[in-house]
């Protein structure tokens, strides 16, 4: 399988750190109990210790479809193919606009995919990497020859999971569950792969099902598909809930463990991708893995990006040279779930 062109799409509102605190200032003051101001500055504070800087959200008029449309036709041209070589699309991430049919079918019409086979992915952060070996798997079959996955990670709409819900705040003690939220940003990719013969991609991947309830969107009636845990729609249904302390502190040995599975040679990796919730922490972890010198950051410019955190790193990679056909590279991802994957290609 060859990776033949990635593409990212960002929307134009440039959000800061500042704009953040600000619109919780905002939306809290006259609900919060408790010295604000000081809360404002805890937040501030954390976000400058991930690394976070800028993202960037929708603004007035932009849609998500077209900015997956842009990222879509650039990676075709980025490929040199035509939308009527793509035989399957694969929708992946958390931002949709349907729960049926799946979001591929919607956004395979709107691309001029009309002889695409469609299907949905949906992992959490890891729904790209998962999307990926499953192409892999499809090509094996002989079947498929052309594949694009997409997402379009546009979850800050106003009435939406996050906000204005999520910067409403009453105490302090919410932050355990809504820190996450402040690092999100939003994007479109698209990744264009071709079954050729290449140097195999090789995966690893660790499920932890036990931490499931630490990152949650939870739709009416969730209470009757899974256990019960006062963890769960802790900020409401259908509400971003996120304990991202707990989630980094169980991903230490996790993330690890499944990049010892891996154990690709570290001498020769030319680029590290990793999921884009905190600059810190991924830095932290390349560093005791051996690869701290060849990370490719963009937390600290777009912000948590979701799904599209590794195509967004690995496009920006691209355009910056950072990593040319023939070299290896090296994906690593922690995800709700939860999950940890590591993975490696040659360009």
């Amino acid at each position: 399988m060859k990776l033949r062109a990635v593409s990212c799409a960002l929307p134009s509102r440039q959000v800061t750190n500042a704009d953040i605190t600000e619109l919780i200032g905002e939306h809290s003051a006259r609900h919060f109990t408790g010295n604000l101001d000081h809360t404002l500055g805890r937040i501030g504070a954390f976000l400058r210790y991930t690394g976070s800087a800028t993202r960037y959200w929708l603004d007035q008029g932009e849609r998500p479809i077209d900015l997956l449309r842009t990222a879509a036709r650039t990676a075709l041209d980025q490929a040199g193919l035509t939308a009527d070589r793509i035989d399957v699309l694969i929708y992946t991430g958390i931002g949709r606009g349907f729960l049926e049919p799946g979001g591929a079918y919607h956004a395979a019409h709107a691309l001029g995919l009309d002889h695409a086979h469609c299907f949905d992915v949906i992992d959490a952060c890891m729904s790209w990497t998962r999307a990926v070996q499953i192409t892999e798997s499809l090509f094996r079959t002989g079947a498929y020859r052309t594949a694009m996955i997409v997402n379009a990670e546009f979850n800050l709409r106003p009435g939406g999971p996050v906000v204005p819900h999520l910067f409403r705040l009453d105490r302090a003690e919410q932050l355990e569950s809504t820190l996450p939220a402040y690092t999100l940003g939003e994007a479109a990719t698209a990744t264009v792969l071709t079954a050729e013969d290449s140097e195999p991609w090789r995966f690893r991947f660790i499920s932890r099902p036990d931490l499931a309830p630490l990152c949650n969107v939870t739709l009416e009636g969730y209470e009757g598909y899974c256990d019960p845990s006062d963890k769960l729609a802790r900020n409401g249904v259908g509400v971003f809930t996120s304990f991202g302390s707990a989630m980094h502190q169980a991903g230490d040995s996790e993330a690890q463990a499944v990049f010892r599975q891996l154990d690709p040679p570290t001498g020769e990796v030319a680029a590290l991708f990793t999921h884009a919730s905190s600059k810190r922490w991924w830095q932290t972890a390349a560093d005791q893995a051996g690869l701290g010198a060849v990370i490719h950051h963009v937390y600290d410019r777009t912000g948590n990006v979701v799904s599209a955190s590794v195509p967004a790193a690995i496009a920006s990679a691209l355009t910056e040279d950072r990593l040319r056909p023939g070299q290896l590279a090296v994906g690593w991802v922690g995800s709700a779930g939860m999950s940890f994957g590591a993975f490696s290609f040659v360009l």
